[in-house]
């Protein structure tokens, strides 16, 4: 499996130091040239490679780390999603019009045509995200209408350190941890922990 962040601004860097953490390579891009990325990238650790946006999207799971209102311009970045998977770890602040009362992850999925998407990562702020809880699991909460898909990452988030808890499709578990406009989901923010076993 390879894996890619696209977005390297806090979230995306916060990441970035889970994949480091682990000794797993991970591609990071954006809108800035690889050039530009390498020397933060360096300094999170050898494993993270900053790449172009068109050579990280070679990987099998793009983690999107975006702001929200970018996401369709990389979606335009390949021709078809087929056979990738896409964890959504953005959130829809302020709500944009044109999500029209659908979930902000299922509007996402209609721009990534063909990939399985998996709502992850995006409840924590980002400091909170990069810290290494001592003697326990950080809980991250997973959520997406394809099982097939959020099993892999349930397995990926166990493999950086985290507890991964799935919470169902995008419409009932995916709510509860959305951020949108002033309708927050109740588990936005909910800094839980798994003890070690």
């Amino acid at each position: 499996m390879s894996y890619a962040i696209v977005g390297f601004g806090k979230i995306g860097q916060a990441l970035a130091h889970a994949f480091a953490r682990k000794n797993i390579e991970v591609a990071v891009a954006s809108r800035r040239p690889p050039e530009a990325l390498a020397p933060q990238a360096r300094a999170i650790g050898p494993t993270v490679v900053a790449r172009s946006l068109r050579d990280a999207l070679e990987a099998d799971t793009i983690i999107l780390a975006v702001p929200f209102g970018e996401h369709r311009e990389v979606a335009k970045a390949l021709p078809s999603w087929k056979g990738k998977t896409v964890i959504d770890a953005m959130n829809a602040f302020p709500v944009p019009e044109e999500l029209d009362g659908l979930p902000s992850s299922a509007f996402v999925a209609k721009a990534f045509t063909g990939a399985k998407l998996v709502k992850g990562f995006n409840h924590l702020i980002a400091a909170t995200l990069a810290a290494d809880p001592i003697g326990g699991h950080r809980v991250v909460f997973l959520s997406g209408d394809d099982e097939d898909a959020t099993a892999p990452v349930a397995a990926l988030a166990k493999q950086l350190g985290f507890a991964p808890v799935k919470l169902g499709k995008l419409n009932e578990g995916g709510a509860l941890v959305h951020a949108r406009g002033r309708i927050w989901g109740p588990l936005i923010f909910q800094d839980l922990f798994k003890k070690e076993p």
